[in-house]
């Protein structure tokens, strides 16, 4: 399997002519934080991820884990040597506050090592990612003498994080959880319960893990409404900061998973040793659901990431081996000789497929980063709150849509290997079964649709969906102005947003009557959203392109040749299912839901 190489080239392009990132050094808390600082900055994470971590991939799906008798996890070898020296280098700090050891730089920045990380090897990235989680949460509702415990140690990576939330009778339904916490004399609590599903909840990595877990306390309100949320580390602080006895935390079992099968995905279970783990009230009682959602925004965008992450690894491989592997006389070739399967159209074809999705998710995810970073930090209140009331709306967008498309094209790059593609030893199908998770990570992508349709299509009154929409029908008419190439990218883009607003206006209406209705349409608007924003992105790509062109002898020629070219494919090729899916959105629920249940399967 080829060695993964971070694409700094497309990265740089999208980071400086997509979205902004030198203008956020003008915001006050990212004035160190230039562009050429930025880049900077990407080219050693790049060297690093490409030379430290991108190895241990392969190692891992191979070695996997250990659970020995006591409950502690063994990871591979190469995992901890990674870990440490990432931990060294200071790279899980570069987004956090430096009150507390970060560096300060916009989560944007954050976003690109993430995928950067995640490309090289996504079951390694699940520590680093599940601590950023629990950074979040602590920094914005714990309190000061909590964060002064427990941030310093997790920003620089020395402690790791978990999100403790699913249970076996409560997965996506949070409200059923039974986890109990009850108080203790010396103002702690005691936890009580079990909780599966939780991503590096025991490991080797690190000196200590917080766990961050909800419980319920005495005389809750049923429901989300009764969930509060607790600091439960595995190894209790003393007050001089140095570790202490063993909590009452213990790994039962560890899942074995179809993909990151060196990631531990943990059952564990609170208070099996006595009277209950040791656990420190975040805030106030009651309140830990509202608590989770302030870093839900982040942690959904981060399983985006993922979808974009193993794309970009599957379509590298996918290209290396098309041009090695001969098969086959592609036509026009000289007559006996076999040809390079990339001179074959359908491989061409699916390789334009991979490379422009993995262009488009790339510009929606960094532009998604960049709203979150200008919605906390811009001087202006209403470009505050226009840009979070964006993050709102393309998160769904950003989870559902690229985690659906990193599946797809791992798929791809499987097909593109043919039978090899099938055999374990070539590494494609590790690509495929590792990105498989993300579409059920972070809320189902069926419950993303139904928050997009349900909440976010409604948010200002259909004021921030319809901004969204006059965007890309400006960006259309601009493509379609300048001819050429531009322009039939332009037509077609302003075919998928009138089927797109089509498909809004049929949902806004007949959702507010029957909602079954709306839910029954959410998934298909939410591809097809997702899919006339990556035609809007890619031509906006295109424009830039275009007008770097026009300047004298660019050294990147072919580079921005290849933009145009390939937001042409996607405007012929793929905007054109949009319209397809307009059927699917407005049909409504009758045939989906007219067989009764007992009926769907008979001997």
């Amino acid at each position: 399997m080829p060695d993964y190489v971070a694409p700094l080239a497309d990265i740089r392009f999208v980071l400086d002519h997509v979205v902004d990132v030198g203008a956020l050094a003008s915001l006050e808390p990212f004035a160190h934080a230039k562009a050429d600082v930025v880049h900077g900055v990407l080219e050693e994470t790049a060297r690093f991820m490409e030379e430290v971590v991108a190895p241990t991939n392969r190692i891992g799906d191979t070695e996997g884990l250990t659970l020995d008798a006591d409950g502690s996890v063994t990871t591979p070898e190469a995992f901890r040597d990674a870990y440490r020296r990432y931990v060294e280098a200071g790279w899980g700090a570069v987004p956090f506050d430096p009150a507390y050891g970060g560096g300060g730089f916009p989560w944007l920045v954050n976003i690109v090592q993430q995928e950067m990380l995640t490309s090289a090897n996504m079951a390694f990235s699940m520590a680093p990612l599940l601590t950023q989680g629990a950074i979040d949460m602590l920094h914005a509702h714990g309190s000061e003498e909590q964060r002064e415990v427990y941030l310093p140690k997790m920003v620089s990576g020395e402690w790791t994080g978990t999100m403790n939330l699913t249970e076996p009778d409560a997965g996506s339904d949070v409200g059923a959880l039974r986890t109990r916490a009850v108080p203790a004399d010396d103002g702690t609590w005691r936890i009580s319960g079990t909780k599966i599903f939780i991503s590096f909840g025991e490991h080797d990595m690190a000196d200590n893990i917080i766990h961050l877990v909800l419980a319920r306390v005495p005389d809750a309100p049923p429901g989300t409404k009764g969930i509060s949320c607790f600091i439960v580390p595995k190894h209790l602080v003393a007050d001089d900061g140095s570790l202490g006895p063993r909590n009452d935390v213990t790994c039962v079992s560890i899942e074995h998973k179809m993909g990151i099968k060196a990631s531990p995905t943990c059952v564990l279970s609170y208070g099996e040793r006595g009277e209950g783990a040791v656990g420190y009230l975040i805030g106030e009682p009651n309140a830990g659901m509202r608590y989770m959602f302030t870093m839900m925004n982040n942690a959904r965008l981060s399983v985006g990431v993922e979808g974009l992450a193993l794309a970009e690894r599957a379509y590298q491989q996918a290209v290396a081996f098309a041009c090695e592997r001969r098969q086959g006389r592609a036509p026009g070739a000289p007559r006996g000789e076999s040809s390079p399967i990339v001179d074959h159209p359908d491989v061409r074809r699916m390789l334009m497929s991979m490379k422009a999705s993995v262009e488009a998710m790339r510009c929606l995810l960094y532009l998604n980063a960049e709203s979150i970073d200008l919605a906390n930090s811009h001087p202006d209140e209403a470009v505050r709150t226009e840009r979070q009331e964006l993050v709102e709306l393309l998160t769904p967008i950003s989870k559902a849509w690229c985690t659906d498309l990193g599946v797809e094209v791992t798929s791809l790059n499987v097909q593109v290997h043919g039978g090899m593609g099938y055999v374990e030893e070539t590494g494609a199908s590790q690509h495929y079964r590792d990105a498989r998770i993300a579409p059920i990570y972070e809320g189902t992508n069926g419950i993303q649709a139904m928050d997009l349709v349900g909440r976010k299509l409604g948010l200002s009154g259909g004021a921030v969906v319809e901004r969204h929409l006059a965007a890309m029908e400006a960006v259309a008419a601009e493509a379609t102005a300048e001819g050429g190439d531009l322009a039939a990218i332009g037509v077609e883009l302003a075919d998928g947003v009138a089927a797109l607003r089509d498909a809004t206006g049929w949902l806004m209406e007949h959702g507010l009557a029957d909602p079954i209705a709306a839910l029954a349409g959410a998934a298909p608007y939410l591809r097809m959203f997702g899919t006339v924003t990556g035609g809007w992105l890619l031509a906006r790509s295109a424009l830039a392109a275009t007008r770097l062109l026009a300047a004298d002898n660019p050294s990147d020629q072919g580079f921005l040749e290849a933009k145009v070219v390939t937001a042409r494919f996607y405007a012929t090729q793929v905007l054109p299912t949009a319209r397809g899916l307009l059927a699917s959105v407005t049909a409504g629920p009758d045939t989906i839901m007219a067989i009764p249940a007992e009926h769907l399967w008979s001997r």
